[in-house]
């Protein structure tokens, strides 16, 4: 059991290295995507710069906790997207029936599609999660907490997306539904958490799970709960059995396209 985890990992570091080389060819349009996403990234702050200006604090936060929760978030969402970006494209993936070429590889399926491609400006929002850190202030803690919350929000939100990606096995047209329940991770993010009615808080921490990858990550990091702590580790690793379980259940209904495509 141990080794074929092991042997998995590897192939996804090894499908990873090789998927950011391929990238690589053209070095001036992947260094341009990475600087681009950075500079896209720092607009944002300017605006909650201005809002602070203006007032003191917005739902218990100020500008240091913001730019906190912007590190959070834009490192778990470059994360998700350097190693698992297909999970994202699922629903392409089964509507086209462009399965076909994992189901014919002695790897896992689900692993295998979803770390097939890499986008290589999320690079830049990795590192401006770092930037952001920084600028917070870094500490030998905070480095190690940012670190591992950055693994846990991107596993996540990529098992988020594979799981609502894949009710494509069972409805026609799936991929809208699931762009919408994407964006909504992107859009609230970046706020806090506190700002919400206590409604909008259950639905973040259930059926769009923005406060386990996002708003629980910086309050532990903020002010450190072992039990939040543990709450997060097990959260990810329920979801991600999830989404193994949700994905093989609808794979049983997959049609192949016949495509003849093959991946090395």
């Amino acid at each position: 059991m141990l080794t074929e985890v092991r042997n998995q990992i590897k192939v996804i570091f090894l499908s990873l290295k090789y998927n950011i080389m391929r990238e690589m060819t053209n070095k001036v349009t992947f260094l341009s995507n990475i600087l681009f996403m950075i500079l896209n990234n720092s607009s944002f702050i300017i605006q909650w710069v201005v809002l602070f200006s203006l007032k003191q604090e917005i739902g218990g936060y100020t500008i240091k906790e913001i730019i906190l929760l912007w590190g959070i978030a834009s490192g778990t969402f470059g994360l998700s997207r350097i190693v698992f970006s297909r999970a994202f494209e699922l629903s392409e993936l089964i509507i086209e029936g462009k399965l076909d070429t994992f189901l014919v590889q002695p790897k896992n399926v689900f692993l295998s599609a979803i770390t097939s491609e890499t986008k290589i400006s999320a690079i830049g929002d990795l590192i401006y999660g770092y930037i952001c850190l920084l600028v917070y202030g870094v500490t030998f803690s905070n480095f190690i907490l940012f670190t591992i919350f950055l693994i846990t929000g991107g596993i996540i939100v990529a098992a988020f997306a594979s799981i609502v990606n894949c009710i494509s096995f069972w409805i026609v047209k799936g991929d809208f539904f699931a762009d919408a329940l994407n964006n909504i991770i992107i859009d609230f993010a970046t706020y806090p958490g506190s700002i919400f009615k206590e409604g909008v808080k259950i639905l973040f921490y259930t059926v769009v799970p923005v406060g386990f990858a996002n708003y629980l990550p910086v309050e532990t990091i903020l002010n450190f709960n072992f039990v939040n702590f543990v709450c997060i580790i097990g959260f990810t690793v329920i979801i991600t059995a999830l989404a193994f379980a949700v994905f093989y259940k609808g794979l049983k209904r997959y049609s192949s396209s016949n495509l003849m495509n093959s991946r090395i």
